[in-house]
C-alpha cells in the first residue's frame, strides 16, 4: 500500500469535535466501536497507554482527549495508517508516539517498556470469514491473519504489574478471548454490547488485569439505542451512550472492584 493522498481522505469529527480524524474515503473508517473502547478505560493523568493496532488513531486519541497528560503509544502494522495516525496526532495536538510494526515483532526498545493500560480493537473476522474488499487496508483491518492469542500475548508482555487490558471484539469470539487470557491475565470482566433491549449481543468489551486474581464477572449488557426498534430518522442512542459519543464522557460499564 502507498501512503494516502489528500484527495483520498476526509476529515471527520468525533466526540463532538474534540477529536478530528483524517480517514480514507474508501478504506477502513472508524465507527463507534473504538470510541466505546476508549471510553471504558479508567486511565488517569500521567499514566501510560499502548494501543495495539491503532489504525488512524481513533481510540487512543479519544482516550487522550478525555484524559489529558497520558503517555501514549500506538502500534500499527500498515504503514499508510500509521502515517495517518501521526498526522492525526498533529491535527489534535496530541503527544502520541506511533510505531509502524507487527505486534508479534515489536522494536526492541518498545519491548523494554511497560504500560498501565493496553487497548486493542483486533480484526473482528478470521481471514476469509468476511466479505472481500477491494481496499487492502480495509481487508486487513476486518480480517487479520494474527490469531487473537498473539494479541493477548503482546498485551500481557507490555503491561505493567496490575495493568489492565481492554479489548472490543465480536461476541462469538469470547471463548477464544477467555482461553487466550489463561496463564497471562486475570480478574476478567466482560460487558456485552447490545444494539437494543431484547436484541442479541453482537460485541463484547473484555477487561483483564496482569496479576489479577479476582473472580470472573459477566456484567449486565450495555444497551446502545433507546427503544425496541428504529422508528424515526436520526440517531437513537441512549442518553448515557450519547454523552460518551458526543461529549467524551467515560463509559460506566465496569463497576469498581
Amino acid at each position: 500500500m502507498t501512503l494516502f493522498d489528500d484527495d483520498d481522505l476526509t476529515l471527520n469529527d468525533f466526540l463532538g469535535g474534540r477529536v478530528r480524524l483524517w480517514q480514507p474515503r474508501g478504506g477502513y473508517r472508524a465507527g463507534v466501536d473504538p470510541i466505546l473502547l476508549a471510553a471504558c478505560v479508567p486511565a488517569k493523568q500521567g499514566q501510560s497507554v499502548l494501543e495495539l493496532g491503532c489504525g488512524a488513531g481513533a481510540a487512543v486519541l479519544s482516550l487522550m482527549a478525555r484524559v489529558p497528560g497520558l503517555q501514549a503509544v500506538g502500534v500499527e502494522l500498515q504503514a499508510p495508517y500509521a502515517d495517518l495516525a501521526r498526522r492525526n496526532a498533529v491535527e489534535n495536538a496530541a503527544r502520541l508516539e506511533v510505531i509502524q510494526a507487527d505486534l508479534t515483532a515489536m522494536p526492541s526498545d518498545l519491548k523494554q517498556r511497560q504500560f498501565d493500560h493496553v487497548i486493542a480493537n483486533p480484526p473482528y473476522y478470521r481471514v476469509g470469514a468476511h466479505s472481500p474488499s477491494v481496499d487492502q487496508g480495509r481487508s486487513v483491518a476486518l480480517g487479520g491473519d494474527t490469531p487473537l492469542d498473539l494479541w493477548f500475548d503482546a498485551a500481557a508482555k507490555r503491561l505493567a504489574p496490575k495493568g489492565s487490558l481492554h479489548m472490543i471484539q465480536k461476541a462469538d469470539r469470547l471463548p477464544e478471548m477467555l482461553t487466550s487470557c489463561s496463564g497471562r491475565l486475570g480478574s476478567i470482566e466482560v460487558v456485552p454490547l447490545s444494539a437494543r433491549s431484547g436484541r442479541k449481543t453482537e460485541l463484547v468489551i473484555l477487561r483483564a488485569k496482569k496479576g489479577g486474581r479476582a473472580a470472573f464477572q459477566l456484567h449486565a449488557p450495555l444497551i446502545l439505542h433507546a427503544g425496541e426498534r428504529h422508528e424515526k430518522d436520526g440517531e437513537s442512542y441512549t442518553p448515557h451512550v450519547s454523552s460518551v459519543l458526543r461529549d467524551g464522557a467515560a463509559l460506566a460499564c465496569f463497576p469498581d472492584r
